[in-house]
């Protein structure tokens, strides 16, 4: 007896160790299999999924495998010894029909969306220097970053900064389908860091049907969702002017959910003298399923953020010494303190077969203190709000519909005290006021397919914004009060239209109009006047373009003309402070052409992959009729907008893990002035980026990298100073300089 259980066990454990699990590999978008699929595996040699996309391994636990193949995303996954496993990868987003972006509320591929829009991708953001977002979205055609100076963004999405001598205004922010754009219209990009953001779309033009007020148009971020693995990782990077950059997070699978955490800490002493940064981020999200219908997530985002303002410089200084800060600038210490804490709340439900709802909400607090030249601000600011939809799928006699019903409101309250500076410290109060701001909107847009190939947007929204200015010490002329500015309702349209010419191409149209009333900060401004004459900025986009993948080519062209009214524009009184006036109106006519290709990719060779991405922006903008001070600077071209940007890259990736980024961007003249008497010469910057990295057995993964920004070291100014006093048009840019960085991830 003890022989035939002896023997029963021995044959029972060498069926074990010869047990093969047979895996089947399919593209998620398309269900079909995948050849050359190379598999690691922990402890074994490599292998390789056969013509039919499948493959046989010997195992006799559960082990962590790593699914790779130069068309499609990596992934790594726990795979349990079984009779058989599928495994699904998802397509590398190189063909724009398998690019799916949310757009105008409609998850639809890019080659079928109706408008501008821009996707920018992680693998895009990690291309360059990783201390902020700026270098990839300037690869973008239609999209530029302005830098006045580390950590002080300007955004310019279709020459909309023209009316942002700082800050990110006339651009509606979201994230993760939040809005990120404080009620007064101002958003302060830089709190956030790369690592709180995934994936981005950009909505270039006005997009007031479906997301309120900005006719630049809408950035759309996403941070890490999906968590598949438990996952530890650090990163630590460095450069000149003192860049250092590190980082620690945590991605932890729950039962029903996942868990994620991050800290980032980066600090510079910056190119010029008092240019010096210190940011410190935190953010924590929990990502729950509460059944199949339902899911909840919620975030902290906390951000410490200190940096130095240099200043302007003329155009005397500049040749004297361009890393030389304006006088008066280090003396009065002009800098920024921020610190501001962001919390959100969001639900996921389906209501039956055919609705669905998605609710977001927040509270965010700020204090914020900022010495300048000429004065001293403190602001304390405390705002909430939320956006809702409901989203209805279903027929209409015979045609596809999709309705979208929703609303969005924000209430800000600040209190904003102006002082003098005193060598950096705050003296006497000049004036001292609460703000309160409230923007609402709701919005509803119907889809209709009228033909497999033919489909229509419809969509409106009714705009609803007011400021409530209390003055409660004035130590100037003017007798404290109280102050209202109360906009009349809008109703902002759009239609818009896409022919399938095929699955991998489309035509696109659109009328949009859009409206941008001031900030705040316009309003207001730091020499205490309150100018309620002030009027919103109106609009009426016209567009067109054409989208296709022919063969290994992606082509995405569009054209448009936007006139614009009421036109916000900047200009300095004698004691340089900035003001506001509304400028008559503009022309704005323009093309954005992007081009990219993969002339070579195969799996398994010694070069894998070449891809190159080209992308033009051509914008003619001019005054249509615009004078001021009895000069007519109708006809000139608008402030602040390059006519003509010519972006180009190259990208290799070989086998061995090592890969190149080579990006070339050409930037034609800027006028400073309105009178287009004073321009910033066009410049080209050339960078690149070397790295490798790869995966040790199942759990490890290694990346170190280098690389050079403005390796011709041209002398050029990333944010200029518009219609300045004094002539101090020109904030410097960095000349040459390096980078590098590794990082480490370990799967558990």
């Amino acid at each position: 007896m003890k022989q035939i259980l002896l023997s029963f066990f021995l044959i029972f454990n060498l069926q074990q160790l010869n047990a093969q699990t047979s895996i089947l590999i399919k593209d998620r978008s398309t269900g079909e299999s995948i050849p050359g699929v190379l598999v690691k595996i922990q402890g074994q040699e490599n292998k390789v999924s056969d013509e039919n996309g499948s493959l046989e391994l010997p195992l006799d636990k559960v082990s962590i495998l790593v699914f790779s193949h130069v068309a499609f995303e990596t992934i790594s996954m726990q795979v349990a010894p079984e009779d058989e496993v599928e495994i699904y990868m998802n397509p590398s987003t190189n063909a724009l029909s398998e690019v799916i972006v949310s757009g105008f509320e409609s998850e639809r591929p890019l080659v079928h969306q109706a408008g501008a829009i821009s996707k920018v991708l992680e693998n895009e953001l990690y291309r360059f220097n990783e201390n902020s977002v700026l270098s990839a979205f300037n690869t973008k055609p239609g999209i530029r970053i302005e830098q006045r100076a580390p950590a002080s963004y300007r955004i310019s999405i279709r020459g909309s900064s023209l009316r942002s001598p700082f800050g990110v205004r006339n651009v509606k922010v979201y994230w993760n389908d939040i809005p990120f754009t404080f009620p007064d219209g101002t958003t302060d990009l830089n709190i956030l860091d790369l690592s709180n953001i995934q994936n981005t779309e950009i909505i270039k033009g006005p997009a007031g049907s479906i997301f309120g007020a900005g006719n630049g148009g809408v950035i759309s971020f996403e941070s890490k969702k999906q968590i598949s693995e438990n996952y530890l990782s650090s990163d630590l990077g460095f450069g000149d002017f003192g860049l250092l950059r590190y980082r620690v997070g945590i991605d932890q699978k729950l039962e029903n959910g996942s868990l994620s955490a991050s800290y980032v800490r980066q600090q510079s002493e910056g190119f010029r003298e008092h240019s010096a940064v210190d940011r410190k981020v935190f953010q924590i999200a929990l990502n729950t399923d509460i059944s199949d219908k339902q899911s909840l997530t919620t975030q902290i985002l906390y951000s410490d953020l200190d940096y130095q303002i240099p200043g302007a410089l003329t155009t005397a200084q500049l040749e004297e010494d361009r890393r030389q800060a304006r006088p008066g600038s280090v003396e009065q210490n002009s800098s920024i303190a921020q610190k501001t804490l962001f919390g959100t709340l969001s639900h996921h439900i389906e209501l039956g077969n055919k609705w669905e709802n998605n609710t977001a909400l927040y509270l965010s607090s700020k204090e914020f203190e900022n010495p300048f030249i000429l004065d001293y601000k403190r602001e304390t600011a405390f705002s909430y709000g939320g956006r809702t939809k409901f989203t209805l799928e279903d027929n209409w006699r015979g045609f596809p519909v999709r309705l979208l019903l929703g609303g969005e409101y924000q209430y800000g309250n600040t209190l904003a005290q102006n002082f003098g500076n005193r060598n950096g410290q705050a003296d006497t109060v000049r004036f001292s006021d609460d703000l309160v701001t409230t923007q609402a909107f709701l919005f509803q847009q119907l889809e209709v397919e009228w033909t497999s190939k033919l489909l229509m947007t419809l969509g409106f929204s009714e705009n609803f914004s007011r400021y409530d200015i209390n003055r409660s010490i004035d130590a100037g002329p003017n007798t404290p009060a109280s102050n209202e500015r109360r906009f009349d309702p809008l109703i902002i349209p759009r239609i818009a239209l896409v022919y399938k010419v095929n699955e991998h191409s489309g035509i696109h149209g659109s009328i949009s109009s859009g409206f941008s009333p001031p900030t705040i900060a316009e309003v207001r401004t730091n020499e205490g006047s309150i100018n309620l004459d002030l009027e919103a900025e109106r609009g009426i986009n016209y567009e067109a373009g054409y989208r296709s993948q022919l063969g290994i080519f992606n082509l995405d062209f569009t054209a448009f003309y936007f006139k614009l009214d009421q036109t916000i524009t900047t200009f300095t009184n004698e004691q340089g402070v900035v003001l506001f006036r509304n400028a008559g109106a503009t022309d704005q006519r323009g093309v954005e052409v992007s081009l990219d290709y993969s002339p070579f990719r195969s799996q398994g060779s010694l070069i894998e992959e070449v891809k190159l991405n080209h992308a033009f922006t051509g914008h003619y903008f001019t005054f249509a009729n615009f004078e001021s001070g009895g000069n007519d600077f109708s006809g000139n071209q608008l402030t602040g907008v390059s006519p003509n940007t010519l972006i180009n890259l190259l990208d290799i990736r070989s086998r061995t893990g090592l890969y190149m980024n080579f990006t070339h961007q050409y930037v034609d003249e800027i006028p400073l002035n309105d009178a287009n008497t004073v321009f910033q010469e066009a410049y080209n910057l050339v960078g690149s980026r070397l790295g490798w990295r790869n995966t040790f057995g199942s759990k490890w993964d290694l990346e170190v990298y280098g690389g050079v920004d403005n390796l011709l070291d041209e002398t050029y100014s990333l944010g200029n100073d518009l219609n300045a006093f004094a002539n101090r048009f020109y904030q410097p840019a960095p000349g040459r300089n390096f980078y590098g960085g590794v990082k480490v991830g370990m799967r558990y």
